[in-house]
């Protein structure tokens, strides 16, 4: 059996610019009872994560061609010309490339998996594009109960199919680690993450706290901290003027990130927008950070009661629940500790779980 997995075109299955996206698959493939029979199709990278596990396809002649397109054709010709038999599809998070592969490939099983709101894509965005995605996949996988639920909207029909997988993360600490008077934000700096109000807020008490540090981990753009938007340069000089209290990382690789969460007590997850899983979240409880975050999307999902969890977040909600941290040490360390004992979105038993719906897909 061989399992084929499309990357959208704008993910990099990269060491040092992979994206939420490519981490979980790196994270499940890893783990997977499978792993020498995955082959993971994306566009060229110069630093693979598994280089026996992934090929590079290169971008079309033509620069009107859609990329995306171009890599299901081309991943599509691979498999046509291979003599396995036993094959599995799985596309991730471009639904309009269903009617491609299947014109092709109708003879092998194909799986969706949503990592963001399918009526936002297109393929996806009408009830009767998801039920015509229903009719022709085996089963379509979702990040959180907030994405099955936005796929499900309007539909009777074939939702059997319809699953959830959590994005796993690996802890790799065996022991609660020793914490550090640092609090961070990590994630691209775009408003929908909403870093203005950890910046906002951070300016307001960093004075108060004079023994903290204050981390802005990130950038606009996956990969590099070359190129940041008008957004994201206001955010950092605004965040330089805090003084010697605040220290840019910029972006810096997934390993680094988690040295930071290790050593950090606190972390803002400050999203505006409804985070389809929060993939941040799940790395800050492995970690044993104190977690300050909103309630929107997939996020209550994954941090349930083990964090400080806010409607209808803004600067006045969060500053009130930094300080409650900062003045009470036992109320950090208490959601330290239930952040770290609470931790079970682990890559095992995502990636345990899907191999169990792979076996059934390829039995059916």
């Amino acid at each position: 059996m061989k399992i084929n997995i499309l990357l959208p075109h704008k993910e990099k299955f990269d060491k040092y610019k992979a994206s939420s996206v490519s981490i979980t698959i790196k994270n499940n493939l890893v783990h997977s009872e499978y792993k020498k029979n995955v082959m993971v199709y994306g566009q060229i990278t110069d630093n693979p994560i598994l280089m026996n596990n992934f090929t590079g396809i290169k971008d079309p002649l033509n620069f009107f061609r859609s990329k995306n397109k171009n890599l299901a054709m081309q991943m599509c010709k691979i498999i046509l010309s291979e003599k396995d038999k036993d094959q599995i599809i799985e596309i991730h998070n471009r639904p309009y490339l269903i009617n491609i592969i299947n014109k092709y490939l109708n003879k092998y099983p194909i799986s969706i998996f949503f990592h963001n709101d399918p009526k936002t894509m297109n393929g996806s965005k009408t009830a009767k594009e998801r039920e015509d995605i229903l009719k022709k996949v085996r089963a379509v996988f979702c990040v959180s109960q907030y994405i099955k639920n936005k796929f499900l909207e309007g539909l009777n029909e074939n939702t059997n199919k319809v699953f959830i997988i959590f994005n796993g993360v690996d802890r790799s600490l065996k022991y609660f680690p020793k914490k550090y008077k640092e609090i961070i934000f990590s994630g691209r700096f775009v408003p929908e993450k909403g870093v203005h109000l950890y910046v906002n807020v951070i300016a307001k008490i960093a004075k108060k706290f004079p023994d903290w540090k204050f981390r802005l981990i990130g950038s606009t753009y996956l990969g590099s901290s070359k190129k940041e938007a008008p957004y994201a340069k206001k955010i950092i000089t605004d965040f330089k003027k805090i003084g010697k209290q605040a220290v840019l990382d910029g972006f810096i690789s997934s390993e680094e990130v988690q040295k930071k969460m290790q050593a950090a007590s606190i972390i803002i997850i400050p999203s505006v927008w409804n985070e389809p899983f929060g993939l941040v979240v799940a790395e800050a409880m492995s970690n044993g950070i104190a977690v300050i975050t909103s309630k929107v999307g997939g996020i209550p999902e994954i941090i349930k009661d083990n964090g400080l969890v806010i409607s209808g977040i803004n600067e006045t909600k969060i500053e009130n629940a930094l300080l409650l941290l900062l003045n009470e040490q036992s109320v950090l360390k208490k959601f330290q500790k239930l952040s770290w004992n609470n931790f079970s979105h682990t890559s095992i038993s995502s990636s345990s779980i899907l191999d169990s719906f792979r076996k059934k897909i390829m039995l059916s």
